[in-house]
């Protein structure tokens, strides 16, 4: 069982469905509004424990009634909320829409993300974690901090750049696992992402930049891992009904860190893809992640995956 700390955001999620989303300009009225934690570092927490790891998250609430209910709701899930800071700001907050398809726009207030900074993690012991994840809605500066840190300290890190930035080339030697899907590693490499050959080549060049493991993940069609070593997987993705794809991405990184600790790589991205499969099928960030034994369950009687080498 391995144990992770999460180093990121907690939001809450203000979702509304809609027939289509609006044009510029344009008023449409929404099906109905619902409410839900979420935050990419949360979702992520989420994932890795309900997949099996002990987690620690660390990050920032605001004293307000959206950072009680998150907090609430991540306890529940049994994730150690002792390291998080309380600002006086407010929480962050995410502004969702989601059509017909499943498929959604967000538009992101960072709240107290906005604010956690490195000083804010002076009093945790890193050493004691097999992994720390991180991804990009906490400022760069406090991300930076944590690679200088686990580098130092050898421990392993898990990347996710989204929302996508350009980073100086001295951190990717300090990535050992960057997660990123295409549209994220469409901006990092100048490479138009759109298919698994062109996902190879921007996996290839973030290796060359000193990544030791990429994953590039391309929704419906699989995704592509990647290490310095030569060996490339090629995986598909499993055929469900989609209802909400909003935590799809971080309930896969989540369900692999987890996985990728007791597996080999090929289990692991098919673990992940049958994990973020399940979570498309419900609607709502933490809400849609589903547990190890469905999971497991839902791999055991699917059919339609593929794994190349």
């Amino acid at each position: 069982m391995p144990n992770i700390l999460v180093v990121g955001s907690m939001n809450m999620d203000i979702v509304t469905r809609v027939n289509r989303h609006p044009l510029p300009g344009e008023t449409i009225h929404g099906l109905n509004t619902s409410f839900f934690s979420g935050g990419k570092g949360a979702n992520q927490a989420v994932a890795a424990v309900r997949s099996g790891a002990t987690v620690t998250m660390v990050g920032a609430l605001g004293e307000d009634f959206f950072g009680n209910e998150i907090s609430r709701l991540l306890l529940n899930d049994h994730i150690n909320l002792s390291h998080v800071k309380r600002k006086s700001s407010m929480t962050g907050v995410a502004i969702i829409t989601i059509d017909d398809s499943g498929e959604n726009n967000i538009v992101l207030n960072k709240g107290a993300n906005g604010i956690f900074i490195p000083k804010d993690l002076l009093d945790v012991e890193l050493i004691q974690y097999d992994a720390i994840l991180m991804q990009n809605e906490i400022p760069w500066e406090t991300n930076a901090f944590i690679l200088e840190k686990a580098s130092e300290l050898n421990i392993k890190t898990v990347f996710n750049p989204a929302p996508a930035l350009t980073i100086k080339d001295r951190y990717f030697p300090m990535i050992d696992l960057l997660i990123l899907n295409e549209i994220e590693a469409s901006e990092m490499t100048n490479i138009p992402v759109k298919d698994q050959e062109s996902a190879y080549q921007s996996a290839l060049r973030l290796i060359e930049k000193g990544v030791s493991e990429v994953i590039v993940t391309l929704g419906k069609q699989g995704a592509i891992y990647m290490n310095q070593n030569g060996t490339v997987f090629r995986s598909s993705a499993f055929d469900v009904p989609t209802v909400d794809t909003t935590a799809a991405g971080d309930t896969f990184i989540g369900a692999f860190v987890s996985a990728y600790f007791n597996n080999d790589v090929a289990d692991s991205l098919k673990y992940a893809a049958a994990a973020a499969a399940l979570a498309v099928t419900k609607e709502g960030s933490q809400k849609s992640i589903p547990f190890l034994k469905q999971v497991n369950a839902f791999i055991k009687e699917a059919q339609d995956f593929l794994i190349n080498v």
